[in-house]
């Protein structure tokens, strides 16, 4: 190859070919082929039948009919008795022209139309209360044709939490989009199946939940994408002490990341929002009933759960029906619309959170229940003569005499 490029150079500056033979000790007739070679010269041995050749048809037939058919399946059918690492290599190049086509469109997406909807999990655990580290979902929306990019860390992928989270993100977009494309995640259903208070949700919003059918990357390829960007771009260098200061610093870097210009549509995504929101549904009058409700009667172990921690109540409720909330921050108990308990919301798992007044006023009535009883005094005797049950039952006489 170096030859060659020399050649090609020398034959470029008007030395003559005799004297290039010449110099580089070569015939004449190899200048020559070398100067009219349009590309380096390399050795390509010529294709003949391989042991591979013999079942190649066959197992073409296979392929046809069953396209993903495991190359050990198709050795057996064609009775294949040589090296089948060979013959994997050789299936593997029939493959491409068998599998069905599945074209990819551009789409287009047009302002207030839609928004991407993904859950993303940062590749770093993030310490949480009980000292423990955990990897935690962080629910991400883009709106389509902006490119405006909203997120928070959120504890579960429940559908309560997702819910939640939605409407706070929805709240930062400041309008509804017409639609929220979701791949099939069970906190918000699969197929025609949605999770238990998603219709109610989508319906306050007057939007539509769209359930990606697999293998669509393409409707969703927007968010994945910016999920792909937060761990080459957000995560590098940073440490995170709770969940709060990653959201915190991940909030900052979204307000730089939507100011800067994206590349498809040559603008910044603040720039397009307000196009976005022109086309979009309003925020509805009424917040949407959201978070993790239950109504239970208040047992002798006075702790309520959500999810899976258990929060203390006031022990002076025992017995009595109380309204369990809870949203991404707060628990809270209520007993006849007043609050009776209230906790900040723990992000690690099958944790006892206690007040301690309400283990005081336990102690209180535990101590109240044990001192004995006073027995009532004055009024009639309780006690009862048994000569009256021998009369009542016709054993003795009115006049004491045995019957």
């Amino acid at each position: 190859m170096e030859d060659w490029a020399l050649i090609r150079r020398l034959a470029g500056e008007g030395v003559p070919k005799a004297r290039i033979a010449e110099r580089l000790g070569i015939s004449r007739t190899t200048v020559i082929k070398a100067v009219n070679l349009q590309a380096p010269p390399r050795y390509e041995r010529a294709s003949g039948p391989t042991s591979f050749t013999v079942v190649a048809p066959r197992v073409r037939a296979l392929l046809s009919e069953t396209p993903d058919m495991p190359s050990t399946v198709l050795a057996e059918r064609v009775g294949w008795e040589g090296s089948i690492r060979w013959f994997r290599e050789n299936v593997k190049q029939l493959r491409p022209e068998h599998r069905p086509v599945d074209p990819a469109d551009r789409l287009v997406w047009a302002p207030g139309d839609a928004a991407q909807c993904d859950l993303w999990f940062p590749p770093k655990k993030i310490a949480v209360e009980d000292g423990t580290r955990k990897l935690l979902p962080v629910l991400v929306i883009v709106a389509a044709h902006s490119r405006f990019v909203v997120g928070r860390m959120v504890p579960t992928r429940k559908t309560e939490d997702l819910l939640l989270g939605s409407w706070e993100l929805i709240q930062q977009l400041g309008a509804v989009p017409r639609r929220l494309l979701w791949d099939n995640e069970p906190g918000m259903g699969r197929g025609q199946r949605r999770a238990g208070g998603v219709a109610s949700f989508m319906g306050t919003l007057a939007t539509k939940l769209v359930l990606l059918p697999p293998r669509d990357p393409e409707s969703k390829g927007i968010v994945e994408r910016r999920n792909g960007w937060f761990e080459t771009s957000f995560m590098p260098g940073r440490s995170f002490a709770s969940p709060a200061d990653f959201n915190t610093q991940f909030g900052h870097w979204l307000s730089w990341a939507n100011a800067r210009v994206v590349r498809t549509t040559g603008a910044a995504p603040i720039a397009r929002l307000d196009a976005d929101r022109a086309s979009t549904l309003a925020l509805p009058p009424i917040p949407p009933q959201l978070g993790w409700a239950n109504r239970v009667r208040l047992g002798r172990d006075y702790y309520v759960r959500v999810d899976t921690n258990d929060y203390s109540v006031d022990p002076t409720m025992i017995g009595r029906l109380v309204e369990v909330s809870a949203d991404l921050e707060r628990v809270r108990v209520r007993a006849e619309g007043a609050v009776v308990a209230e906790h900040a919301r723990m992000w690690a798992r099958s944790m006892t959170i206690t007040d301690p007044g309400h283990r005081e006023a336990a102690a209180r009535l535990r101590q109240v229940f044990r001192q004995p009883r006073p027995r009532a005094c004055g009024g009639e005797d309780l006690s009862r003569d048994l000569t009256d049950y021998d009369r009542a039952f016709g054993l003795v006489r009115d006049d004491g005499q045995v019957s």
